[in-house]
């Protein structure tokens, strides 16, 4: 048992709303699934991140996607599903990252949504705050624009990025200086130097896009026909020791797995080889990382707000097997 447990010990017999009571930000308590407030993973919500590690922030914006809206709710849902999972630590994984590191929901974002030209810069802002602080982020979307400012933020603490990049689109169609559009940040991000293509991947691809900028594309076939192994060793080859910030669109996942975003293509990674391949990512230089496009009006069951948390778990314990336990 670690130092921070030995005084109180907490069940769900004992204690309600970890959300708020939780007397440190360590170690997996019990909670009841289906009541109490909800955080994500039952961490303390707060603004103090005078004792944390790591910030969960939610991005709650939708305004810049192509298809159909509802991400915006994304960062709630997610924060609802992961309550199922917060008894025990991720699947696959031999430690608690929880155990290693002080993780706080740190809640939402705000900005002005009418607005929308300033809404990136908001963001932005935010964000350097957090790191400012020297406390990492998971970000929790939000359409897949909202990684945009995150990775400039991110990018101006640790210089360019290699991007790895789950998805079923490339997100880097060409486009106008300025434009908001949740399929072309990363040509933007590329072409401002907040990337390096030459050192990212993406991986998932399964819609066309003729012009690859320098990044190295695994599409969901070249995955099925090369196989797990060979695609995290791809990626591992590619990023090297460079850091890293990982963003995981939801629709990297087959629609029969996560149904619930806004521009699902047939054709993807099952939810298991996927976390497969964030296993195999343990040890990169991981500075950031995000998962986005859960839509949870189009859900069903909640399945695809239970893979978005577990996929969020994941993360997590890739950036927290660089650190020691501390129990």
């Amino acid at each position: 048992m670690s130092d921070h447990d030995e005084t109180t010990v907490h069940d769900e017999h004992s204690q309600k709303d970890l959300a708020f009571t939780r007397p440190s930000p360590y170690g997996t308590l019990v909670e009841s699934t289906y009541s109490g407030a909800l955080s994500f993973m039952r961490r303390r919500y707060t603004k103090d991140l005078s004792e944390a590690d790591v910030a969960v922030v939610g991005i709650p914006f939708d305004l810049a996607v192509t298809n159909r809206p509802g991400s915006r709710f994304g960062p709630r849902a997610i924060r609802q599903a992961s309550s199922m999972m917060a008894w025990d630590r991720a699947w696959g994984w031999e430690f608690d990252p929880f155990d290693r590191l002080a993780v706080v929901d740190f809640g939402d974002v705000m900005f002005d949504p009418g607005r929308p030209d300033q809404v990136p810069e908001e963001i932005a802002e935010q964000f350097r705050a957090i790191l400012g602080q020297d406390v990492a982020t998971l970000m929790l979307g939000g359409d897949h624009f909202s990684t945009y400012p995150v990775v400039k933020a991110h990018a101006e603490k640790h210089g360019p990025l290699s991007l790895i990049h789950f998805d079923a689109h490339s997100d880097t169609w060409r486009d106008e200086e300025g434009r908001i559009d949740h399929g072309t940040m990363f040509f933007h991000a590329a072409q401002q130097g907040l990337i390096d293509p030459s050192r990212s991947v993406q991986t998932g691809i399964r819609t066309n896009n003729d012009e690859t900028h320098g990044f190295t594309v695994l599409s969901a076939d070249w995955v099925r026909k090369n196989g797990v192994e060979a695609t995290i060793a791809m990626i591992r080859e590619t990023v090297g020791d460079n850091a890293c910030y990982l963003t995981f669109d939801i629709d990297c996942l087959d629609p029969a797995f996560a149904p619930g975003t806004g521009t699902p293509v047939i054709g993807g990674l099952q939810s298991s080889e996927a976390r497969e391949i964030l296993r195999g990512l343990a040890g990169i230089n991981l500075k950031g990382m995000d998962l986005v496009e859960v839509a949870p009006a189009y859900d069903v069951g909640e399945i695809t707000a239970l893979a978005g948390a577990s996929i969020a778990m994941d993360l997590l314990s890739i950036y927290a097997h660089q650190f020691p336990d501390r129990t």
